[in-house]
């Protein structure tokens, strides 16, 4: 167990996950992940959410050892996935008379995934209900489709945490020293990014509470600066620019238009663009481009032409850009192709499908290879995309 303090009564009982290889069969966790769970320890003792199934054992031990011999009273499941609630099945076997705490909408999805009958165990709460625990008193408030419908987060009024299931979240073990935003950003807009109206609503009710810790279920207990979290997860979820930036992705199948690409940027950066990033989309992370696609204020595609299309690379990145609501942004189009260019056109089509985006006028078409002759073109694209 991961050594995390929350409060004298508040209790960490999470595990840690390095041999994980790939979270939600699709993003890359290098430094691994937690599986976050708390229990209270009160008159009557309420536990926060299990964790996934490849901790099962780890944690009913973590939990034991705070319980010391007592038993639970609720099982309070904010959020059905099973990265959270694998083990709520086991759970309600071990402990025959704790109850479980959930919304309409979590007791609908419980015969999903588990056989328990739980018909004389339910306590179903609602928008605003209050559990009282003794000296602590929870308070629920409904989050739905952030990013599951199910979902919902715990005020404890007594200690003034919020429970946040997976809001503020972050990829990485607790065990490994790393900086908030960075992960924090990458899980956000590849998991919750496609609710940033539902992230909104969460926050606006979130305003009207005291709040001084902020318990997610992945990633480290948040008690200093809450302002920091908090207002990056606003600009976040209101599709602003965290950074006044340019961001290159480039598909290239040869090399070419990777060169044209890195020209580009360095256009960009003597013409007194502050930030620059660029990043291969046939070799980067795809997480980590579209973590990078909503960072900064302006993007620029470059692609080569593929099967009268475009490549695939960055045929995929931008479909999943549109999966998760890019929008409000500017974007400038490089394409490359050797008899018959059609780069241009598709992308252009598909970022038409999106929300608030800005097309630049100026477009770069290069024939197979870079030379001096497209440099005015790409000068001029600088230009447009730095006005």
């Amino acid at each position: 167990m991961s050594n995390v303090f929350v409060t004298d009564s508040i209790k960490y009982i999470g595990c840690d996950d390095h041999d994980i290889d790939l979270f939600e069969s699709q993003y890359i966790v290098p430094d691994g992940v937690s599986y976050n769970s708390y229990v209270i320890m009160d008159e009557k003792i309420a536990v926060m959410d299990t964790v996934d199934s490849r901790k099962t054992d780890e944690w009913f031990e973590n939990l034991a050892a705070e319980l010391g011999g007592r038993t639970p009273d609720y099982l309070v499941v904010l959020h059905m996935e099973p990265d959270h609630a694998s083990n709520v099945g086991k759970a309600l076997e071990k402990y025959p008379d704790m109850k479980i705490v959930g919304n309409a909408a979590t007791f609908r999805m419980f015969g999903q995934f588990f056989d328990n009958d739980i018909s004389d165990r339910m306590v179903t709460v609602k928008e605003g209900d209050e559990l009282d625990l003794g000296s602590h008193k929870l308070k629920f408030v409904m989050a739905p489709m952030v990013h599951w419908p199910e979902v919902m987060v715990a005020y404890d009024m007594t200690e003034k945490v919020l429970f946040a299931a997976d809001a503020f979240g972050r990829f990485g073990a607790l065990d490994v020293e790393a900086e908030w935003a960075c992960e924090a950003r990458r899980y956000y807009f590849n998991i919750v990014g496609k609710y940033g109206k539902q992230v909104q609503a969460l926050l606006k009710k979130a305003a009207a509470l005291d709040i001084e810790i902020i318990c997610p279920l992945h990633g480290p207990v948040l008690k200093e600066d809450l302002g920091y979290y908090i207002g990056l997860y606003d600009t976040w979820s209101s599709y602003k620019p965290e950074v006044d930036g340019v961001f290159i992705a480039y598909a290239s199948i040869h090399g070419n238009t990777a060169v044209a690409a890195n020209k580009l940027a360095e256009i960009l950066k003597a013409k007194g663009a502050e930030k620059v990033a660029i990043a291969d989309l046939s070799r980067s992370d795809l997480a980590e481009c579209i973590e990078d696609a909503f960072k900064y204020s302006k993007m620029v595609l470059a692609a080569s032409s593929y099967d009268a299309g475009v490549f695939t690379p960055m045929h995929d990145f931008i479909e999943h850009l549109n999966m998760k609501a890019y929008q409000n942004r500017k974007i400038a189009l490089i394409e490359n192709g050797s008899w018959a260019p059609t780069a241009l056109k598709t992308m252009k089509g598909m970022l038409e499908k999106m929300k608030d985006i800005t097309i630049c006028e100026n477009t770069v078409t290069i024939r197979s290879k870079m030379k001096d002759s497209d440099i005015p073109a790409l000068e001029a694209l600088a230009d447009e995309i730095l006005a």
